[in-house]
Order: structure tokens, then sequence, then C-alpha cells
């Protein structure tokens, strides 16, 4: 039996724009196949929009999947939980998407030797070019690691990591996005500052930061290397560079992953 994909209990509609960039609207699996279940009609439209059946009974959508995706704010997903327990079997591969919960936490809920996954994905995945991470927990095995990988590949990088990683993962890349847009947004400026017009230098600023991330994907180079490859002696980016080290650009941007991951941590333990 192929997998049937369902998103129970979608409260939050970030979560829901970023889980319809996920395997049903990349062409991974046939919209026929996503069954979506949440409380009021406001977070399924984007769904029903993709060809995927929509529903408000988690257990009706339950009784004929597979593959699980648990989308809801943290405060949420206990009354989830204890809802769908009586009906998770031995044949569901359960993946939360909530921060701050552990694969424990699941665990200890769900019924014993459930195949629960944890997974942390991030803004872009709505435009098939995300930054994934997930852990297993100890019920699933290398098929439940290779399926979800397979799946969600299609939407950008995933890659499987111990648990520990989740939390530092949505510092560097779930928040990480927002560093990005504020550092676009200041180029942009700068640029408008020196005479381009607003729209223009925000295309040119957005095509920098892709262009700069594509080449420090496809050649593996260390973006220091990279960084030097740029600058010539005595020219515009050696110049440019001094004031970003003067105004301490790299321990403010270590900072921010740190206070991040560090929120993150709290999250789980509240």
């Amino acid at each position: 039996m192929s997998p049937r994909l369902i998103v129970l209990w979608l409260e939050d509609g970030s979560t829901s724009r970023l889980i319809s960039g996920c395997p049903g609207c990349a062409g991974v699996v046939p919209a026929s196949s996503i069954l979506a279940s949440a409380p009021t009609d406001k977070n399924l439209d984007a769904w029903r929009e993709s060809g995927c059946r929509t529903t408000h009974c988690n257990l009706e959508v339950l009784q004929e999947s597979t593959l699980v995706f648990l989308a809801t704010k943290p405060h949420v997903l206990p009354g989830v939980l204890q809802e769908i327990r009586p009906a998770v079997g031995p044949h569901h591969i359960v993946v939360s998407l909530v921060a701050g919960v552990t694969l424990q936490t699941l665990q200890r809920v769900l019924p014993a030797g459930t195949k629960v996954l944890r997974l942390m994905p991030n803004l872009p995945c709505v435009v098939q070019a995300g930054a994934m991470v997930f852990a297993r927990g100890s019920g699933a095995g290398d098929g439940e690691a290779a399926l979800l990988k397979n799946l969600l590949s299609s939407c950008g990088l995933c890659e499987e990591v111990p648990e520990s990683y989740i939390n530092i993962h949505t510092g560097l890349s779930g928040s990480g996005v927002a560093y990005v847009y504020l550092f676009a947004e200041a180029l942009a400026e700068g640029a408008v500052k020196m005479g381009m017009p607003s729209g223009l230098a925000s295309r040119i600023a957005a095509q920098t930061l892709l262009g700069a991330a594509k080449v420090m994907l496809e050649t593996g180079e260390h973006p220091a290397k990279l960084r030097g490859d740029v600058c010539t002696p005595g020219g515009t980016t050696i110049h440019a560079l001094h004031q970003l080290e003067k105004g301490a650009l790299r321990a403010t941007v270590m900072n921010a992953v740190e206070a991040a991951t560090k929120r993150a941590c709290d999250m789980a333990e509240d």
C-alpha cells in the first residue's frame, strides 16, 4: 500500500502553507492521496485548491492513512495525541513538526513501538528550496527514514540528524531565514541610499543571495574561501568587509543563532 499523507489539526496558517509546499505540491505524491484535517475551513483552503481532500475529523483520516504529519501549535498537540492514540497502529508512521516536543514525549503518549519521527522544516519549503532535518524515534527504522527523506528531498535539502541538532537547526535555518531577509533588506537599502530604485535594488539583492548560496552548495567550498575569492587587494570588497567587521556582523549573527537555539531548548522544557 502506498502511503497516504495526512496533516492533523492545522491551526497555524504559516505551517499550513509550508506543508502544502511539500510532498503533494512538489509532485511526488498525487494530490488525491493527501487528506488534510483541521478544526475549521480556514487552513484547508490551500489544500483544496491543490486538489487535496479535506475533513474536520482526525480519526476518519487516520483510519485510511499510513503516513501522518502532525502540524499543530505546541499547546494543542497533547489533545490531538490523546484523540488519535486509540487509532494509531503498527502500520502508521507519525511525523511531528511541532516545535519543542521531543521524541521521548511523543513515544510516551503514543502506543508502544509506534514509528515516530521528528521533522523541522523552514519557510522556503513553499518554493521547494527548503532546509529540513529529521530524527527518528526508537520504533522507526531505516525504511521509515528513507521514505521521509525521499518524499521531502523534492522540497530542498533534507538530512537525518541526531535529535539534539534539531534545536540548532531552528536557530540556524528555521529562524535563519529571517536573518537573511533582514540582510537582504539592508543590502537593498544601501543601494537605495546610493541612488538605485528600490524595486531594482531588492531584485538584485535577492539574486545576489541566491547566486552566492548556489555557488556555496555546488562547489562545496568553505564560505571563508569563497569570500576571499571575491576580494582583491585594495578593492571595493575588502573595504566593505572592513566596515562589516567593525560592526561585528559575524559575532552578531553567531549570537542570533545562539539566542534562537536557546529559546528552542527552553520551549522544549516549558
